[in-house]
């Protein structure tokens, strides 16, 4: 017999044996059904999310596809994946970039510029193979700028790199379009910094947020 004086309980050692398995069995449901519960939210909230990303790659891609020139609807879906994701990654509003690409290049597949600038982002080789590696894209020359979806990981890569460089957006954006070594030159002759592009690209942006809506 087990004699438990402050409860003035006996009890023989088999029933509390019993007792005893039957406590640690109700603690481990306890425990399982906690877990369960937290995993069923886990679950849940994984869910809403992802819906919730659907949601805004679904709209975004209506964006694109009122804007881009020459591309097929799947080109268009792997043009908004990119776009969405670069966003992320770089802390953009897509509709920001959607600006700066239809400022850069009208959102035309392949677009080349008189000067030499090349695709939807207009890049030049120069500024392409800088930031290829952080980009995550492999360098095959020139060439690589005519991909799409190479093209805008570049391009947005670039402009960050320009936005760590001037710790302002405007100054960053400014020299994507001149060039760093003239904007500096402007800056140092305490010279104003060119405003039709600026102006541009607000004015677009304002007017994509305007129209469409993407939740982040």
């Amino acid at each position: 017999m087990i004699h438990i004086e402050k409860l003035g309980v006996y009890l023989s050692r088999p029933v509390a044996f019993i007792v005893v398995v039957i406590y640690l069995l109700q603690s481990a449901l306890l425990v399982y059904l906690v877990n369960e519960k937290f995993d069923l939210e886990k679950q849940v909230n994984f869910q809403q999310k992802r819906i919730a990303e659907l949601e805004e790659k679904l709209q975004l891609y209506k964006v694109i596809e009122d804007f881009q020139i020459g591309f097929t609807q799947e080109e268009t879906g792997q043009l908004t994946s990119v776009i969405y994701e670069e966003s992320k990654k770089y802390h953009y509003d897509p509709l920001f970039l959607v600006a700066v690409i239809v400022t850069e290049s009208s959102f035309k597949k392949h677009e080349v510029s008189d000067s030499g600038a090349v695709g939807l982002m207009q890049l030049r080789s120069l500024a392409g193979s800088s930031v290829a590696d952080v980009a995550g894209v492999p360098w095959k020359g020139k060439q690589t700028l005519m991909q799409p979806e190479a093209n805008i990981k570049l391009g947005c890569a670039y402009l960050f790199g320009q936005i760590l460089k001037f710790k302002d957006v405007k100054k960053a954006l400014v020299a994507y379009n001149v060039g760093e070594t003239k904007l500096r030159g402007l800056m140092k002759e305490n010279k104003p910094m060119p405003r039709a592009y600026l102006n541009k690209i607000a004015e677009l942006y304002k007017s994509l947020k305007e129209t469409y809506t993407l939740d982040s």
